[in-house]
């Protein structure tokens, strides 16, 4: 057994008597203030059939809550509409997807603990008599910081405009009778996403997807009535909320019959009181105590006591050195520093991390998985310092992800400089970029001519995107895949050379597989390769970025037109479709009549449409994507089709 000694901490037994103490004790004193109780309903509010109460909260209720326009009543996100008092509605999706938000009505909500669910139907499916009812919009389910549809959500596909009478591999699935354009094409089916249904994709204009009850769509037989399927849809679907992603403070709060206010970001800002006051983590009583006092009294008591009896034994361990203080995750970090004798990353304290960042100062950026703040190394080098949230696990994953990815060393992937892992401290320390994300300056609607990229600017990122791509699919040496190929997720140093970072839903594998397995939808909606959140689509594979790419690509061409007009076609016509369509007066008149400038957004379209093929095998791998924006834009051919998924 290996020893340890207090002598490589000389703390003066008084000061270590005192710290122990005041760990036990707490502070029952936070600082509060005034807030308008006026403002977030105390009472449950009946919308039609629907009781809304806390942790959702009416859309109106977050105005000036904390004194700012971004806190709210409840968890963000799940915000209810009620319309007229009658109809709830709640909106889901996303502003960087193709549909934007879309609303659902809202019919029934369960408060049951731990076990909060939210039922939703879509109003279109509601309000459809005929005799062929029909979705027209596509719904993806993704998970959110609150809600998640791993457990309650299936899908139905709706196919379009088909030119088969059956499904192949599946003779017992017929068309149903929905009206159509009446040409050659004019076959329809509806049927659930695990029936296996091959390229039925590559056979139709329009594939739809539809969230629906999970069980409702296990249930179904193969042969689809069109009564059938209209009553799965008008049952809806339901989400789950996770209270596991509540922080500490608001667990502290909620015991204490409070509730938590956060800012539109996500992150904890206030209890919320009855007696209209917001306190830093939990209600107190009329005596000024947070609830429970008594029992803390006792509680200190105890400890006192208990502090008092191991005094003999402090002196003992300090005279003897028999005390060993040890980390539990100690023994694995040893073995995989062991294991990684020649990283080069550093591993930081968090007490460094927290110097370098000036106690977390400047914040450049947030998401769901942290947030990054601004750094500086001892010798002036800047950083951007990500740390994690909800850490899971023993941190296993998350150092097998540092070990693979410090090895990385490309041009444009972004250097990962440092991590600290310390309990439940985790951060990644990357190289600072000045400019920012891709999303700053080729996405933002407030564009002006300081933030805009010129078209060469674009190709060139592009170029260099599909470069660094091709390095984690082909180039090191455990083969990455990304999952979450966004604007967002691509940094631009003072140069704008593009960097692809953020590695948190990446999954490593090794050079010689091709399939990945993976455990449930990852990614962020609007850049989602279809296969990832079905498997009828195809095998999960590197090839997945690839659709993230092509995604990302046609909306940087998107973007980049300042003459497109908010009511014209491409407004509400699926815009891979309608610029597949429409190509060459696209370019020629995107480019301003210049050849060269012609050339390159021809380039980036039609790489674009390859990519975003909904059958993996369709799709070009990175390697060939590098090759076709380096050559020649006259052996470039448009894809047979764009199908919009």
């Amino acid at each position: 057994m290996a020893l340890c000694s207090l002598r490589r901490h000389r703390l003066p037994l008084p000061l270590l008597l005192a710290v122990l103490f005041a760990a036990s004790r707490g502070d029952p004193s936070d600082d509060d203030y005034k807030y308008n109780p006026s403002i977030c309903k105390l009472q449950p509010y009946a919308c039609g059939k629907v009781n809304i109460s806390y942790p959702f909260y009416l859309s109106n209720e977050t105005a000036d809550v904390l004194g700012n326009s971004n806190s709210s009543c409840g968890y963000p996100g799940l915000a209810i509409d009620c319309v007229d008092d009658k109809y709830p509605t709640m909106q889901l999706g996303s502003s960087s997807s193709d549909t934007g938000y879309y609303s659902y009505n809202v019919t029934g909500i369960n408060y049951n603990y731990n076990s909060f669910t939210i039922s939703l139907v879509d109003p279109d499916v509601l309000d459809d008599q005929s005799s062929c009812p029909w979705v027209d919009h596509n719904v993806t389910v993704s998970p959110t910081l609150w809600l998640s549809s791993e457990y309650t959500v299936g899908y139905l596909l709706f196919f379009a405009n088909c030119s088969v009478a059956t499904v192949p591999g599946q003779p017992t699935i017929q068309p149903i009778a929905c009206a159509s354009d009446g040409g050659v094409d004019d076959y329809s089916f509806v049927i659930p996403s695990e029936v296996p249904y091959q390229n039925l994709s590559q056979d139709c204009k329009q594939v739809t997807q539809v969230p629906v009850l999970q069980n409702a769509s296990l249930q179904m037989n193969s042969q689809w009535s069109t009564n059938g399927y209209r009553n799965v849809l008008k049952q809806g679907f339901q989400l789950e909320l996770n209270l596991s992603r509540r922080p500490e403070e608001c667990t502290k709060c909620e015991t204490s019959s409070g509730r938590c206010a956060y800012s539109s970001g996500g992150e904890f800002e206030a209890c919320l009181c009855t007696d209209g006051r917001a306190h830093g983590q939990e209600c107190t009583n009329r005596d000024g105590h947070p609830m429970g006092y008594k029992m803390y009294i006792i509680a200190s008591t105890l400890s006192l006591l208990l502090l008092c009896l191991l005094i003999p034994a402090l002196f003992l361990a300090r005279k003897y050195g028999l005390l060993c203080i040890k980390r539990k995750e100690e023994p694995m970090i040893k073995s995989f520093l062991q294991k990684n004798g020649n990283l080069h990353t550093k591993r930081y304290t968090y007490a460094e991390v927290k110097r370098m960042t000036m106690s977390f100062s400047e914040k450049l950026g947030q998401g769901g998985f942290g947030d990054v703040y601004r750094g500086s190394l001892s010798d002036g080098g800047q950083v951007a310092v990500k740390m994690l949230k909800d850490p899971k696990g023993d941190g296993e994953e998350f150092m097998n992800e540092v070990s693979s990815i410090s090895r990385t060393s490309h041009v444009n992937v972004v250097m990962l400089i440092g991590f600290c892992l310390e309990g439940s401290k985790r951060a990644l320390i990357y190289e600072y970029m000045p400019n920012g994300s891709l999303e700053r300056y080729a996405f933002n609607s407030n564009m002006n001519n300081q933030n805009s990229l010129g078209w060469e600017k674009l190709f060139d990122i592009a170029i260099g995107i599909a470069r660094g791509l091709e390095y984690l699919h082909r180039g090191c040496n455990t083969r990455i895949v990304h999952f979450d190929i966004k604007p967002h997720n691509i940094l631009l140093d003072h140069d704008f050379c593009p960097k692809i970072s953020d590695f948190g839903l990446a999954k490593l594998c090794p050079n010689k597989e091709s399939a990945i397995s993976i455990a449930g939808a990852r990614g962020t909606i609007g850049y989602i390769a279809p296969e990832v959140f079905s498997k009828q689509f195809g095998t999960v594979s590197s090839k997945s970025d690839v659709y993230s790419y092509g995604m990302m690509v046609l909306e940087m061409v998107g973007a980049r037109d300042k003459n497109m007009n908010a009511d014209s076609e491409s407004s509400s016509q699926y815009f891979p479709q309608w610029i597949y369509e429409h190509l060459d007066d696209y370019c020629i008149s995107a480019s301003e009549v210049n050849s060269e400038t012609t050339e390159l957004v021809r380039k980036m379209i039609v790489v674009g449409l390859w990519c975003i093929q909904a059958i993996p095998t369709d799709r070009p791998t990175m390697t060939k994507v590098v090759e076709m924006l380096e050559g020649s834009t006259s052996n470039l051919e448009l894809p047979p089709k764009v199908i919009q998924i």
